[in-house]
């Protein structure tokens, strides 16, 4: 009987090994990989680049008072459209009591000159008419009072400017606000009430408006200095705008700055490209943009997918598995040219005809594997 035990036990034992031995197999075994291939073939490459930037209007004008105040009333808004002339706002001119006081001063000394030359040109007048003195001597008396009547007409004037911002007539010149050139109103920094200064040639003055054509807008952007060299003035770019979507706009590269700014350690350059703007769109000044222009582009090249490339270790030059059998490969360099980071141009190494090796081929999952290892888990 324990013999016949025995027996059992080692048929069980010898059993077992050989479950885990087929286990063993199966679970580490792995069918050999057929990997795919692709051919070359013609295509065009264009090499771009992008600018970051912004669209802004191609001129933009601030409107400044022409005398100190206060802004006592403003008539319009923020993104009105206006034409030349439009009145925009008044201003309240609030004197300085000093200049007031010397110009009411120079009016009265004013008045007394004339006072006393007047006089004395009716005094003169008198014996002119009787021929007691010569014409000579009548023509300068009359010149010293009228040159007298003159002076008080000046001095009422500076009074009247220094009072009430203006003098007669031109009283809509200086306290009201116009609008210098048609366009839209893209801003209004200040409010009734504000103080505001003059326009001199010791102040840029206080801003009241500014208007803009938004009609004509151009693209204001940065390139890398890697990539200014291949500018050139009068190339076409394309301009997408963050909040237009799926929408580009045509425009054309009209400056590029001759001068480079550091910034994070790269020489920026600055580039302008006037924009078309579609009638059907609202562009608003500042909307962010990128514009991308083609830096080079060849046409009827032979190309290959970038992503079939390999590289040497060593020495770092390109080289492609090409077929010579089935499933059999040989090592061949290659000479690239340009890239669009899809496909890359071939210059030498390969032809049409040859078969590339597909690289990362993985083998799929069986059904089979994935269940047992869903239950091991």
């Amino acid at each position: 009987m324990n013999k016949v035990l025995k027996y059992i036990l080692i048929a069980v034992a010898v059993l077992a090994v050989l479950w885990a031995a087929a286990f063993f197999i199966k679970t580490n075994s792995k069918s050999s990989i057929s990997y795919e291939t692709q051919k070359p073939f013609i295509a065009s490459i264009e090499k771009k680049s992008v600018a970051t930037g912004k669209v802004v209007p191609e001129e933009e004008v601030e409107i400044k008072p022409q005398i100190s105040g206060i802004i006592e009333k403003i008539y319009l808004e923020e993104g009105v459209e206006v034409k030349s002339g439009d009145l925009i706002a008044v201003i309240k001119v609030v004197p300085n009591e000093q200049s007031l006081n010397q110009a009411s001063g120079r009016v009265k000394t004013a008045q007394l000159g004339l006072n006393n030359v007047k006089l004395e040109f009716e005094r003169n007048k008198s014996l002119f008419e009787k021929d007691v003195i010569s014409k000579q001597d009548y023509d300068n008396i009359k010149l010293r009072y009228d040159q007298a009547r003159q002076d008080v007409s000046n001095a009422q004037s500076d009074y009247q400017i220094i009072r009430k911002g203006s003098a007669g007539g031109s009283s809509s010149a200086n306290t009201n606000i116009r609008a210098t050139v048609s366009g839209t109103i893209l801003e209004i920094p200040v409010e009734e009430g504000d103080q505001v200064i003059e326009s001199n040639n010791f102040n840029d003055g206080t801003t009241i408006a500014s208007i803009a054509d938004l009609k004509k807008m151009i693209f204001e952007g940065k390139v890398d200095e890697g990539e200014v060299g291949k500018l050139k003035v009068g190339m076409p770019l394309k301009v997408s705008l963050g909040a237009v979507d799926d929408k580009e706009f045509d425009a054309k590269l009209r400056f590029i700055a001759p001068k480079g700014v550091e910034e994070t350690g790269a020489v920026q350059f600055k580039i302008e490209g006037e924009v078309v703007i579609d009638d059907s769109v609202m562009i608003r000044a500042g909307y962010s943009a990128n514009a991308s222009f083609i830096l080079e582009k060849k046409d009827d090249i032979l190309v290959l997918p970038e992503a079939l490339l390999q590289f040497d270790k060593n020495t770092d030059k390109p080289f492609v598995q090409v077929a010579i059998g089935d499933q059999k490969f040989e090592r061949r360099e290659v000479k690239i040219g340009i890239s669009d980071g899809v496909n890359v141009e071939i210059l030498s190494g390969i032809t049409e005809e040859d078969a590339v090796k597909i690289w990362n081929k993985t083998e799929p999952i069986k059904k089979g594997d994935d269940d047992e290892k869903t239950t091991e888990e």
